[in-house]
């Protein structure tokens, strides 16, 4: 089975219109399999790109694209729970669910299982499976041990997330507010001004972690090219990258060289450092060390 090669859900806040014409270059340029489009970090950024979505979903499927909208990550008011119903409500959309709440309302239909939902055994694959999950999209911060248990008894597609700084974290409060002095109720959206998210140091001046928002994320960038040909003899199929403020296109031809052999792991490596070298990569969940660690 050929390997497929999708975009999660842009984390940050972009401008609408750029973010509208970054999927346009997806749809028209990059061989993704799949492209991930939807709010998943916070509801209020959501209405800007709304009025873009239909023209951008359509682009998507006339690129030849699987479209899969994605929910939030943490759903804090019955507002936010109406969103999805709403979403659920549409025939044959399909849905991606990034809590356990927004999983139970799909339940019985296809959908696809989210990142942000804590699959870490065989049990509860299962259990999501039965309810109608079609893919799971595996927490980052599995081993290739734990990767490769679940993959062995599966009877849904799993995705492993390949590529982008690692979401460590979501919570009610925001960071990034109240890192400019402001509430999260008056926030002025201070998130836009940081593409990739906000850097953030120790006391002693190294760079530790990002944050977006709402969103806590790993400095580093999490790069398993090198694991992909181990991922695909574990039974892996479908690989994760994440939207960044590099040139996506270029990574995701990376990824598919390397994927089918046209493009050594060294170079595939090389490149990516020089399109996505914005900060250090990373491998160390996948090895079973701490996730800021390279392991070549």
């Amino acid at each position: 089975m050929t390997a497929m090669l999708s975009l999660g859900p842009v984390l940050f806040n972009w401008d609408a219109e750029d973010k509208r014409d970054f999927y346009f270059r997806i749809a028209d340029e990059a061989s993704f399999d799949t492209v991930y489009v939807g709010e998943v970090v916070c509801s209020k950024r959501a209405p800007f790109f709304d009025p873009f979505l239909p023209e951008v979903v359509e682009r998507l499927r006339r690129g030849g694209k699987q479209v899969v909208h994605s929910t939030l990550a943490l759903i804090m008011s019955e507002r936010e729970m109406d969103a999805v119903r709403d979403l659920a409500g549409v025939p044959g959309l399909l849905i991606e669910a990034n809590d356990i709440g927004s999983a139970a309302l799909l339940a019985g239909r296809d959908h696809i299982i989210g990142p942000f939902v804590n699959v870490y055994n065989e049990g509860t694959l299962s259990y999501l499976a039965g309810k109608g999950a079609g893919r799971v999209s595996l927490p980052w911060e599995l081993s290739s041990q734990a990767i490769a248990a679940l993959a062995k008894p599966a009877t849904t597609e799993l995705e492993v997330q390949a590529f982008g700084r690692v979401p460590l974290a979501i919570s009610a409060r925001c960071y990034h507010a109240r890192a400019h002095g402001l509430h999260k109720d008056g926030c002025q959206y201070v998130c836009a001004e940081d593409a990739d998210g906000m850097s953030v140091e120790t006391l002693d001046g190294e760079s530790f972690l990002a944050v977006n928002g709402t969103q806590t994320l790993s400095h580093t960038v999490c790069n398993l090219i090198g694991e992909l040909e181990a991922l695909q003899e574990m039974g892996i199929r479908a690989f994760r990258l994440w939207p960044h403020g590099v040139d996506m296109v270029a990574v995701c031809e990376i990824f598919r060289d390397v994927l089918d052999g046209k493009k050594t792991v060294d170079d595939g490596l090389l490149q990516l450092a020089a399109v996505a070298g914005f900060a250090p990569f990373s491998n160390g969940f996948y090895h079973g060390r701490e996730g800021v660690s390279l392991v070549s």
